[in-house]
């Protein structure tokens, strides 16, 4: 499957990043094996090492996010390998974020669950902190196998059907290696998530403090996308209704823990001007990747240019703005007159469409670092090389305390947010409203799809939804698209919603914005239409790994 020296190597090579004190391990430092497993500072280190494989930030294509593969964003900058997914160069020798290196990561948590022993610790029970080291290891392979259940679905939603390692192989063995059907690893990652989540503590800020680990609400949370992948056209072919049914209540197993809330979008942490750990007081929060306060070059990225140490990068669509709907709630209308000449704010200044958009996207007018944005025809956020190719610059998850100023710098933490609760509330809502619309319950899902959608609209402050049947269904995925914006999920659910070869997916469009005096008059343009065959819906396996491994085929397709 994967040349088994080369894996080894990495394997022991790595580095961590030291986010946070228990991220601090390094593979190098050549402790045997007894050495590993016998001290919980050790063993502690050993598991430390297998989270380090987490998404790191949000940016992961060569500074580019994912979202700039899809309808959502491109990026400034044509040089970088994102492209490979929209212009047809994309195949099994031009890879592009494969998520190759969580096989590195599942080795580790199996060669840890398979020498890990909780009795080696027996001989330290005199020790003060006995007690508290005994019981935070016996947490250890519990976390270990949601990493590994992590990692493998994230591995399985890129190439369907994958090998399902669950233990150390030796190089006759993995180089022989079969796959495994996608519904069989998701099977396999639903009941692991369900036999470890009662194992883990609801919050590990009450676990003698030790914070940034898996929770049970992690393990569940992961357990109700991977369903939800499942059941979705992609994987469903036949709409096996009992798959969505499954999705739902995977997701309601979150919501009923009652550990987790959606507050109003002006009060929520999340999206804090401050930033850094302060984003961590969001009581929406499930489960992310720490990081360590470092160079702030996520803001370096994507700032506008114009302003110092800025790059451009990851900018918004118009198709994404168009989604935002107006803010009483009707959808925005390109042949509606008082929806344009108020495309963002109307003549008093006041913000005209739905809240999220303005903490997602940069748009003209703006005001960032103190001063207005201006991406019209000769502004000076639009003159300059690297400038946006769309009209708009990205906001989500950007700092506005950061400085990239070089005589005067600040370093701040950026955390990656893995899962978060309204995700989970509109995972809820799409899968019950596929299996039995959006008004019905069941024994185990309380709540309607329709109650679970307006919960994430009103903590934005937008008014209900009333629609049903089809327009229903639409609501619910242009809220997924509006709410998740940038968090790595519009690339994948393009793909098992099995819409990504659709026209108003493949043309990409931008804002020509002209000013006339003190009046802006804005065109919607095309930038560009997206490459798009039927076999992109799934990753290429490496050619390498393929020639290695016969039993390893190729994805359909991908042999062309």
């Amino acid at each position: 499957m994967w040349n088994i020296k080369k894996y080894m190597i990495v394997a022991c090579t790595l580095l961590s990043v030291s986010g946070c004190d228990y991220l601090g391990f390094d593979e190098t430092t050549g402790k045997t094996k007894e050495e590993a497993y016998s001290y919980y500072d050790n063993m502690n280190q050993m598991v430390s090492y297998v989270y380090t494989f987490l998404p790191m930030d949000l940016g992961q294509v060569d500074d580019a996010m994912m979202e700039s593969g899809t309808d959502n964003s491109v990026y400034t900058w044509e040089n970088n390998s994102i492209y490979y997914f929209t212009n047809g160069v994309w195949s099994p020798l031009k890879r592009v974020d494969d998520g190759w290196n969580f096989w590195t990561a599942i080795r580790s948590a199996n060669s840890f669950l398979e020498n890990f022993d909780i009795e080696a610790l027996k001989r330290f029970e005199y020790n003060d902190n006995y007690d508290e080291i005994v019981g935070k290891a016996e947490k250890f392979p519990y976390e270990v196998r949601f990493l590994r259940a992590f990692y493998l679905f994230e591995l399985a939603k890129r190439y369907g059907d994958i090998p399902l390692i669950t233990r150390t192989y030796n190089e006759d063995e993995i180089n022989s290696v079969e796959k495994t059907s996608f519904s069989e690893v998701i099977d396999f990652i639903a009941r692991e998530c369900s036999e470890i989540a009662p194992e883990l503590p609801v919050s590990q800020a009450d676990f003698w403090g030790d914070t940034g680990r898996a929770t049970r609400g992690a393990a569940l949370a992961l357990k109700s996308r991977a369903l939800l992948y499942a059941a979705s056209p992609l994987h469903n072919s036949n709409n096996d209704l009992s798959k969505w049914e499954k999705a739902a209540e995977a997701a309601a197993e979150v919501i009923g823990l009652n550990a987790y809330s959606l507050p109003k979008i002006g009060n929520d942490p999340l999206y804090s001007n401050t930033g850094g750990n302060g984003v961590l007081k969001s009581k929406q929060m499930i489960f992310e990747r720490r990081n360590a306060a470092k160079e702030n070059s996520f803001e370096a990225r994507n700032e506008p240019m114009g302003y110092e140490g800025a790059k451009g990068g990851n900018t918004p669509t118009q198709n994404l703005v168009d989604t935002y709907e107006m803010k009483d709630g009707t959808v925005f209308d390109w042949n509606n007159p008082v929806h344009v000449a108020n495309m963002y704010y109307d003549a008093s200044g006041k913000q005209t469409r739905d809240p999220r958009l303005y903490l997602n996207v940069l748009t003209n007018g703006t005001t960032w670092l103190k001063e207005k944005v201006e991406t019209f025809k000769g502004g000076k956020h639009n003159i300059l090389d690297g400038s946006t190719k769309t009209g708009y610059y990205l906001r989500k998850y950007m700092n506005p305390s950061v400085s990239l100023d070089p005589d005067k710098p600040n370093k701040l933490e950026h955390h990656y947010i893995l899962f978060r609760y309204a995700e989970i509330l509109l995972n809820y809502a799409e899968a019950l409203n596929a299996c039995k619309g959006p008004d019905a319950t069941t024994e185990k899902c309380p709540l309607t799809a329709r109650q679970a959608l307006n919960m994430v609209r009103e903590s934005a402050g937008m008014k209900a939804v009333d629609e049903t049947g089809e327009a229903f269904t639409t609501k619910v995925r242009n809220e997924r698209r509006v709410e998740l914006a940038f968090e790595g999920h519009r690339f994948y659910d393009i793909r098992r919603w099995k819409i990504a070869g659709q026209d108003d997916v493949r043309n990409i469009y931008g804002v020509e914005i002209t000013k006339a005096g003190d009046t802006f008059s804005y065109k919607k343009v095309l930038i560009q239409k997206a490459y798009w065959n039927d076999k992109m819906y799934l990753f290429p396996f490496p050619q390498n790994e393929v020639y290695m491994n016969p039993n390893l085929k190729q994805n359909p397709g991908w042999n062309e």
